[in-house]
């Protein structure tokens, strides 16, 4: 039966017969080793990841099973949304001071989300830096960015961005075709000169000054959610990767680009009433979770390079060894 579903197989068997007696072992061991090479060349899984490769760049081969690194070692826990928001705007005001007085320019990328809002606080010295900055996206949705309730630029600017004077925001193309958006911002992060945006000497990768990322309660950061291709892509793919997840789609930095940032901070707080605890399950599975992978959790693939911070509520589920 096995030999009527692979005819190459059963067709080159029944010639080694015909071959003196020496050779047919050696024949047949030849043939068998020939098919297993071609069914692992086109097997299943293979053929998936070559449907989403876009060029020679590959996709992390153990993302799916293999655990993440061990839990994080870098944790904040503050006692409310105040205090971290406090925390996050020292951080960023900072991350700038050293930047400029490095190489006179201070390159900060930012998600959406509970961060804007963190950001729109008062910092009490940032007229010394912000003509200096450059801000990049580290996701967003594929709309126009005057449209104030999908665009996160349209959000940052009414909270925020508007007074930082002089500040130089790189933005979408403003149109609802992913790929070309995609494409387009990497294009535009590639045309910048090295003193605003270095890049590291092994991987190329653009080093940022400073990144923020939020984190899903599913554990999507930017927007590489679980179980899909994205947060596999290496650091040897595409910086800027299309998400086609919903409509209208989004793009979202690689997680080689976002974990290649001079300082990470990853930050979490507040509570409702369908949350009591916050994203306090959220941060448990990200920092300390040692069964968590690339693609069933996101976020926890940032726990060797990451600054958390968070409020008490955030850190409730993670134990005495972070709490205390």
């Amino acid at each position: 039966n096995q030999y009527q579903q692979m005819p190459d197989l059963a067709r080159g068997i029944e010639k080694a017969y015909h071959i003196n007696e020496k050779m047919k072992v050696l024949f047949i061991v030849i043939l068998l080793v020939s098919f297993a090479r071609n069914a692992l060349a086109f097997s299943p899984a293979d053929h998936h990841t070559r449907q989403f490769q876009a060029g020679s760049w590959s996709l992390a081969s153990t993302g799916t099973t293999k655990p993440t690194a061990a839990p994080a070692d870098s944790v904040i826990v503050l006692e409310d949304a105040n205090s971290v928001g406090e925390a996050i705007r020292e951080i960023v005001s900072k991350a700038a001071h050293r930047a400029i007085e490095s190489r006179n320019h201070f390159a900060l990328a930012i998600p959406g989300g509970s961060i804007l809002k963190m950001l729109a606080g008062s910092i009490t010295d940032k007229d010394s830096w912000t003509s200096k900055t450059t801000l990049f996206y580290v996701n967003h949705k594929c709309v126009s960015m005057d449209d104030s309730e999908l665009a996160t630029h349209a959000k940052a600017r009414k909270l925020f961005l508007d007074d930082w004077e002089g500040v130089n925001a790189i933005i979408m193309d403003g149109t609802a075709d992913g790929d070309a958006e995609a494409k387009a911002y990497e294009e535009k992060i590639r045309d910048l000169s090295d003193q605003v945006l270095p890049k590291a000497i092994e991987s190329n990768l653009p080093v940022f000054d400073l990144c923020l990322i939020g984190v899903g309660d599913d554990g999507h950061v930017g927007s590489l959610y679980p179980g899909r291709d994205e947060v596999l892509v290496g650091s040897d793919g595409p910086w800027v990767l299309p998400v086609k997840m919903k409509e209208p789609p989004s793009i979202t930095l690689s997680l080689p680009l976002m974990k290649a940032a001079k300082e990470v901070v990853i930050a979490a707080c507040g509570v409702s009433e369908k949350y009591p605890k916050g994203k306090s399950d959220a941060m448990r599975r990200a920092i300390s979770d040692e069964n968590e992978t690339l693609q069933s959790f996101p976020a926890a693939g940032l726990r060797d390079v990451a600054t958390w911070v968070m409020d008490e509520a955030a850190a409730s589920a993670l134990g005495d060894k972070y709490t205390n």
